[in-house]
């Protein structure tokens, strides 16, 4: 298991201006970090690699979709959608990153009003099945993330992304399931790691309200648990928001202090996690 944090904590941005903080992530047990991709175009890659190398870290991305989608019927929208993806794996690639994660398929916060149609449904299927060679080509993977309804009208819990996943039927495919999200859409946390099984490719492990991991409700003795029944063996990764990052309140409603400090998720957080047995 490996233990990581999104860097969403401290920038939607993150440049060379925010290598120092890498070393310290090292000294504070972190295995590698996970790096907001929102823009892949013009990405410095190499540099950024380079400097992760220096630090002993890894890297996984989280990568939305900014215009478009993968189930849009306009041809317009659906090709932007899948152009930015294949640049988001160019990209993966370049940093050494195999995982990329995150709600794909449609802009976060988009809600039409009405339930998904079958055709988007199929859709979505589509696209990600021609995909699959550009995923192969790159040796690199992706988590679809189930959004909460108040995020996304498309996907909503582990039973419908594994559903999802199935009928993709890409082993490069799966899930990324986060305990936030779970902790609104699930009648059981732990059991949407149970519902993911072999689908599971990526864990966000988040307090309920995006606060230290080990200060709110999450049931994190049978979270793990689940976690250990399906033999997962990937990432654990602390997501969480800056308190003051006009780029993304809005997005993630982010209205106070959720601790002490934003460093205090990720590094309080992680001591906590790392008593767990995995």
């Amino acid at each position: 298991m490996k233990y990581g944090v999104n860097l969403l904590i401290w920038t939607a941005n993150f440049t060379e201006e925010h290598f120092p903080l890498l070393p310290k992530l090292k000294a504070a047990g972190f295995d590698g970090v996970e790096l907001p991709l929102f823009a892949p175009d013009g990405y410095p890659a190499q540099r950024v690699r380079q400097e992760l190398d220096a630090n002993g870290l890894e890297s996984t991305t989280c990568v939305i979709i900014p215009q478009g989608s993968l189930f849009d019927a306009d041809s317009v929208g659906r090709t932007k959608a899948m152009d930015h993806m294949k640049k988001a794996i160019e990209v993966n690639a370049e940093l050494g990153s195999k995982m990329m994660a995150g709600p794909l398929y449609s802009p976060v916060g988009w809600l039409p009003g009405r339930r998904r149609t079958a055709g988007e449904w199929q859709r979505t299927i589509e696209s990600y099945q021609q995909l699959g060679s550009t995923l192969e080509q790159h040796d690199v993977s992706v988590g679809i993330e189930p959004l909460n309804r108040f995020e996304t009208f498309f996907l909503n819990t582990a039973a419908d992304g594994a559903a999802l996943c199935e009928a993709i039927g890409h082993p490069r495919v799966g899930l990324l399931i986060d305990t936030f999200h779970s902790n609104i859409e699930e009648k059981n946390v732990a059991n949407a790691y149970r519902t993911a099984g072999l689908h599971l490719k990526h864990v966000h492990t988040c307090e309920n309200d995006r606060g230290t991991p080990g200060s709110g409700h999450v049931p994190w003795d049978d979270v793990f648990a689940a976690i250990r029944d399906v033999h997962y063996d990937g990432w654990l990764t602390i997501e969480s928001f800056g308190f003051n990052l006009p780029e993304i309140s809005a997005a993630a409603a982010i209205w106070r202090d959720l601790a002490r400090t934003p460093e205090s998720i990720a590094v309080d957080g992680l001591q906590f996690l790392k008593r767990y047995p995995v």
